[in-house]
């Protein structure tokens, strides 16, 4: 399975995909094929970034 780094932090978090898809200004669909390959690492620092805000209470509204 492919980034699967990204997928449990998402799991841990208790996050939901289009949560991190609207913090990163994408669609949660585009976000789901964004998983279907091995993201780049600036893709991955986006992302990881994007989880971090909503995490700290810091997302975007």
């Amino acid at each position: 399975m492919y980034n699967l780094d990204v997928r449990m932090l998402i799991k841990k978090n208790r996050l939901c995909h289009y949560e991190v898809a609207k913090e990163i200004g994408i669609s949660e669909f585009t976000f789901c094929k964004w998983l279907r390959e091995e993201l780049s690492e600036d893709k991955k620092k986006l992302v990881f970034s994007a989880i971090d805000r909503i995490v700290r209470g810091e997302a975007n509204a």
